[in-house]
């Protein structure tokens, strides 16, 4: 039988910030003031003031990424702009359920997001109440990923079944991260959990099949061989940059 310790969700998440810059989570009001939420950027239409600095912010975050990465074509930002979002909600939520066996509450209501902020995403999280490590699947894939999804495929020419590889790929990098930890930090009850929850997380319909259970290769592209000089990344379906006439993925 393994013995798993685990520490209270403390108030700050302090302990969170050991594990990596994407599992760092802020609580409280940002020094730069009331940042949107993400219930707001995933909202179709957008429900907020339209005089707000981040009238959108999910489509200002795309363009920002855009520029950023001199996209030639929309969905590539659109894909790299929800992986790393995808890779923070992933990261946090993993983090937590491992290492003090809880979940923070990051309902989209209280997850406040700068979209105007460098990577990792900035988020904040404006009240801490702590839920069973099991509700992770709920908390982040069908509060957050489902309705991301969804928003960003009624705004722009994207795959259903990239942007859940994405997700599945987000998901499998979160767990390599932890695990190393663990690993290093002689915390195998750590590993042993993370493990476990990233097992019954793609036995989910909308992640099984998105990687190699074994090598945890994605079986989807992600589209960032298409920028000006991207190559593959380290989990990428493909063994070489298909041509660029290739079609949607």
């Amino acid at each position: 039988m393994v013995l798993l310790l685990f520490v209270d969700l403390d108030p700050e998440l302090t302990a969170l910030g050991s594990l990596g810059g994407f599992f760092v989570l802020r609580t409280g009001v940002p020094p730069r003031g009331p940042l949107p939420t993400l219930a707001q950027a995933y909202a179709t239409p957008w429900i907020g003031d339209p005089e707000e600095v981040y009238a959108d912010s999910l489509t200002f975050r795309i363009q920002k990424v855009a520029e950023g990465i001199h996209a030639p074509e929309p969905r590539i930002a659109v894909s790299v702009a929800q992986q790393a979002l995808a890779a923070r909600l992933w990261s946090i939520a993993l983090g937590a359920a491992a290492l003090y066996g809880q979940l923070p509450d990051l309902d989209p209501e209280l997850l406040h997001w700068d979209p105007d902020g460098s990577a990792p995403d900035d988020l904040w999280l404006s009240k801490v109440r702590a839920l069973p490590a099991t509700a992770i699947g709920e908390v982040v894939r069908d509060r957050h990923l489902a309705p991301l999804a969804a928003a960003l495929r009624s705004r722009y020419r994207i795959s259903e079944r990239l942007l859940w590889g994405n997700a599945g790929s987000a998901l499998a990098g979160a767990w390599r991260q932890l695990d190393r930890w663990a690993k290093a930090d002689g915390r195998t009850d750590v590993a042993d959990r993370a493990r476990g929850l990233a097992a019954d997380l793609f036995a989910h319909p909308d992640l099984s099949g998105t990687v190699d259970p074994g090598t945890l290769r994605r079986r989807s592209c992600c589209l960032y061989y298409r920028l000006p000089g991207g190559g593959l990344c380290g989990d990428c379906c493909f063994d070489r940059p298909p041509g660029r006439a290739a079609g949607p993925l």
